[in-house]
């Protein structure tokens, strides 16, 4: 795979004029070359369903005149660029008012992406309607026609359908179309089906073609759907929607599935379909460091004018960007990752529990737990029920991890040989509403009062101690010993008892412990992690830092004084580690949009590394410059003088 690639999107209606009349092969390579771009993905079949280029499958743009795919193929082949192609799987807005029966259904019969067909935007069609054999028919054509350097299939993902071809089915299996389990069972039945037939389609013409389906999200925990594909893209687009949080998450993950992917972000000030919108160039520097720093290659989305012309700013912004990645690539390449820590993901239990509980689906406590993580300079993966444990010194289950018998004795087999959790809210309760696990207590059951409050029994790094105020969900447990008490508000706000204008005050009295240590590990008696994801209260990262070092027991891989905002990652190559530190401030502007505008430069980083191997000798990439380091015992003292967005440390080994 590719470090350097572009995704081309050309979703253009058939009511623009004009279409491919600017593109020129000189343009188009010299806009490759600008941007150091090495693969490209281009247009085959767009969101409005037309062709960019003669077809008997499906119907070629009105307003194109040549064969614009071709063009581009031959164009980005003969300057070594490889060209993956898009295909729309899930929409096509050109069927939609002949075939509007085959279209995706909500419950209440209105249509998806836009509700109904008075309104501008794309409608999803169903896999399990004739239309498959439609968008089979333009997926053989095109892999047969065209050399193509693989597939990106767009809008995939199993999806609920209420249509009518959705509920014969069930009705002739005699299930019950009005049961929702029925519903997600046959989406899922229809998505692997989809998948199964797209890779005998593609296969049987090109057997090693890559091929990947594109749902905006990698499901953690659903191995069975990442393995549809040879590769993963993590859409990813900070400015988009998925914010900053999202990639380093969703790549903590991915890297542990053992296969090849890369982060996608965008050239846009937001998203997809923007004309005329442009990140800053230090945005985007800083987005493909962090892809690298977490063992990515990288994808930056870009949409190409009706015209076919490459915009000149655009491939400049792009190449200040992939000239830098470009210079560090042997230092990214087959890499694994170091980590001290893994996270159980909530979102993983979630999605393979066969009696999934009813709750919010955003997983804020993954969300919290990895941006106290990253804040907190913790070498950490995030994990589903099929990683090995074994390599953690420290397991988190953030808040919605409940214990059952189907993966309850893998956790008791990793403390059994040393591990130890670090469980919050209502995580390592089982199904008989105790805990699963020796956490030096025992669970009653839901706080009677929100919000309450948690006064710690030890310094906290920066505040004076105090009853810091909870918001989100608190936990009741009794226990011989503590590290800090919960103590309740007067009363719940509610029409008859309120004071002030936010919440109850507290009573200053303790009513249950807050943080217990027992055996197998630590408990925290609230869902701290949710909370942090949504009020970010600086108590409760320092909260989590003190229990996280006390099960660590100072035997971590890395340290460093690196600011809160900084990213810290370690990689190993064969003969080398290669540490990562990145530093940049996104800030909000507009409503909700993240940017990254300036790159401070960080001066006098401090690391003290320490790793089973003996180290020969350490320098700065890609300056190759060399670093002084001293010893004492085990841990290796650098301090690095300065630095700008991205610096890589690398460590040789002892051969």
């Amino acid at each position: 795979m590719n470090f350097r690639q572009v995704h081309l999107d050309f979703h253009t209606s058939e009511a623009v004029p004009g279409i491919g009349t600017e593109f020129s092969k000189e343009n188009f390579q010299e806009m490759l070359k600008r941007g150091h771009v090495n693969s490209i993905t281009i247009f085959s079949k767009c969101h409005h369903g037309w062709s960019y280029h003669p077809t008997d499958a499906n119907k070629m743009h009105p307003n194109l005149t040549f064969d614009l795919l071709q063009a581009q193929i031959e164009a980005a082949h003969e300057i070594g660029v490889k060209t993956p192609v898009y295909i729309s799987a899930g929409l096509d807005e050109k069927y939609v008012s002949e075939h509007s029966g085959w279209l995706v259904k909500k419950y209440d019969g209105t249509t998806t992406w836009v509700p109904s067909l008075l309104e501008p935007g794309y409608h999803r069609f169903c896999f399990n309607t004739p239309y498959l054999d439609l968008l089979l028919s333009h997926i053989r054509e095109m892999v047969e026609r065209y050399d193509a350097d693989g597939i990106f299939l767009d809008i995939v993902a199993p999806i609920d359908c209420y249509c009518a071809t959705c509920i014969k089915t069930l009705r002739d299996e005699g299930k019950d179309p009005r049961d929702p389990k029925a519903i997600r069972d046959l989406a899922e039945r229809v998505y692997a089906n989809y998948a199964k037939r797209v890779e005998e389609t593609v296969h049987a013409i090109k057997p090693e073609m890559p091929i990947f389906h594109n749902g905006g999200h990698i499901i953690k925990g659903r191995r069975e759907l990442a393995h549809f594909n040879s590769h993963l893209e993590l859409e990813s687009l900070p400015t988009g929607g998925w914010g900053y949080d999202h990639f380093p998450m969703s790549a903590r993950y991915a890297q542990g599935l053992g296969m090849e992917f890369l982060g996608m972000t965008g050239k846009f000030h937001t998203t997809w379909g923007e004309f005329g919108g442009y990140k800053h160039p230090n945005a985007l520097k800083y987005e493909v460091s962090l892809a690298a720093a977490n063992g990515a290659k990288c994808s930056i989305g870009d949409q190409l004018h009706p015209t076919g012309k490459m915009d000149e700013a655009t491939y400049d912004i792009i190449g200040s960007a992939y000239s830098y990645l470009e210079s560090i690539e042997e230092w990214c390449d087959n890499v694994t990752s170091v980590a001290d820590v893994g996270v159980l993901s909530g979102e993983s239990i979630v999605a393979t529990d066969p009696n999934p509980k009813e709750f919010s689906r955003d997983f804020k406590g993954d969300i919290g737990c990895v941006r106290m993580l990253l804040e907190n300079k913790i070498l950490f993966d995030v994990l589903d029920l099929e990683s090995d444990f074994s390599k953690y010194k420290v397991l988190i289950l953030p808040d919605i991890v409940q214990t059952s018998p189907r993966f309850e004795q893998k956790l008791k087999d990793y403390v059994k040989n040393g591990g130890k959790l670090l469980a919050t809210g209502i995580s390592g309760v089982n199904e008989q509403n105790e805990f699963a696990f020796d956490f030096g207590g025992t669970f009653v059951g839901e706080h009677e009062y929100q919000p309450t409050y948690f006064k710690p029994d030890f310094a906290l790094k920066s505040l004076k101690n105090a009853a810091f105020v909870i918001y989100d969900k608190a936990y009741t447990i009794e226990a011989k010993e503590q590290a800090g008490w919960l103590q309740q508000s007067y009363f719940n706000r509610d029409l008859l008892h309120f004071c002030s204008h936010y919440h109850t005050p507290c009573t200053n009295k303790n009513t249950s412990p807050g943080v217990i240590f027992g055996k197998d590990g630590a408990y925290i008696a609230w869902n701290i992690f949710t909370d942090y994801a949504i009020k970010g209260e600086l108590f409760a990262k320092e909260v989590f830092g003190y229990v996280l070092d006390q099960l660590l027991e100072n035997n971590k891989t890395l340290e460093t004084n690196l600011p809160a905002q900084g990213i810290v990652t370690v990689q190993e190559q064969k003969d080398r580690y290669i540490t990562h530190l990145l530093y940049a401030v996104p800030t909000k502007r507009g409503i909700n949009t993240e940017i990254i505008e300036d790159l401070i430069p960080i001066y006098n980083t401090e690391l003290t590394l320490q790793f089973p191997e003996k180290i020969e000798s350490a320098y700065l990439a890609p300056q190759n410059t060399p670093v002084a380091f001293f010893r004492s015992g085990d841990k290796l003292h650098f301090q690095i003088d300065s630095f700008t967005c991205h610096q890589m440390l690398v460590l040789n080994k002892i051969k």
